[in-house]
């Protein structure tokens, strides 16, 4: 595959605080790759950085074949780019808006373009509402066509759906799923990680490191342990016991409890015996595919 992305020993601080600790990974042709983490892991700094925004201050990256230092502007042409907090002109409509990055980016005979990118993102029969008047979900969507009116060879996306309902969350994911059938090679960042799953391949960042970067698949196998679902009451006793009593990962999600277990039949027995001591109800159990929660609390606690 060709890289469209390289990233070699990128780096970047504020002040004391190391946000981007020399991390290396390449992005494919026509891949939707997917740089996932919590707040502060250095998510927005890394995207940033691959769009001229900040100057690294160690390392380097090529976009498109392009220095990203020497290289900046050629960079800006062939890409575009959906920040966490897009500035949509709140008093314009939504076609003036695209029209709007239409002149800024130089894109003549725009018309047709933006008429696709309506239909495409399904705004066509809101095209006259003002911006300010919008759903956040419609904002995001007309975020998106304004991206795109130039026809970039990549985007880059930071958290597109944070704060969006989970509707327009789902049609924003087909949205991109159309893009990549062009051929459009998609970054993007997210604190979603069933969102992640929908990648080609992932990242897994925290604290400025990469903790892991493969297809999802690879990434769930990496962990290399069985995931023990315990549905039990009272859970917070339960939780609290596990976690406290035995060296095993154990985290909460609603009436169950995840488990991460080497040793099977060694590991449950532990478990029931927690469970008679303290008059813990077991409901339910099964054993589960790790998902990329399971894997990155599990590659965090290390």
């Amino acid at each position: 595959m060709e890289a469209v992305i390289k990233i070699n020993e990128l780096k970047k601080s504020y002040d004391t605080i190391l946000a981007v600790n020399g991390v290396s990974y390449d992005v494919n042709r026509g891949e939707m790759f997917g740089l996932v983490g919590p707040d502060g892991a250095g998510k927005t700094t890394t995207i940033r950085m691959l769009v001229g925004l900040l100057n690294p201050q160690g390392g380097s990256a090529e976009v498109l074949g392009y220095d990203l230092i020497s290289q900046k502007n050629l960079i800006k042409d062939e890409i575009g780019y959906l920040s966490q907090k897009f500035s949509l002109y709140g008093d314009l409509t939504i076609d003036e808006n695209i029209e709007f990055f239409a002149d800024i980016h130089g894109v003549k005979n725009f018309q047709k373009r933006r008429d696709e990118l309506l239909d495409f993102t399904r705004l066509t029969p809101f095209r006259d509402r003002l911006a300010d008047k919008l759903s956040g979900g419609m904002k995001q969507k007309l975020a998106l066509a304004c991206t795109l009116i130039h026809k970039p060879k990549i985007i880059f996306l930071d958290e597109p759906t944070t704060g969006v309902d989970p509707v327009s969350r789902r049609d924003f994911w087909k949205i991109l799923s159309n893009l990549l059938k062009e051929g459009i090679t998609i970054f993007m960042s997210t604190p979603y990680l069933d969102e992640a799953e929908r990648c080609n391949r992932v990242a897994l960042m925290d604290k400025g490191n990469i903790i892991s970067c493969d297809t999802p698949k690879n990434v769930k196998e990496s962990m290399n342990l069985q995931i023990l679902e315990i549905v039990c009451s009272p859970i917070r006793i339960a939780y609290n016991k596990i976690k406290s009593t035995t060296g095993l990962e154990v985290q909460m999600y609603g009436d169950r409890l995840n488990i991460a277990v080497s040793d099977y039949e060694k590991d449950y027995a532990l478990i029931k015996k927690i469970f008679s001591e303290n008059d813990i109800t077991e409901i339910d159990k099964r054993v589960i595919t790790p998902s990329l929660e399971n894997v990155f609390i599990h590659y965090m606690s290390k």
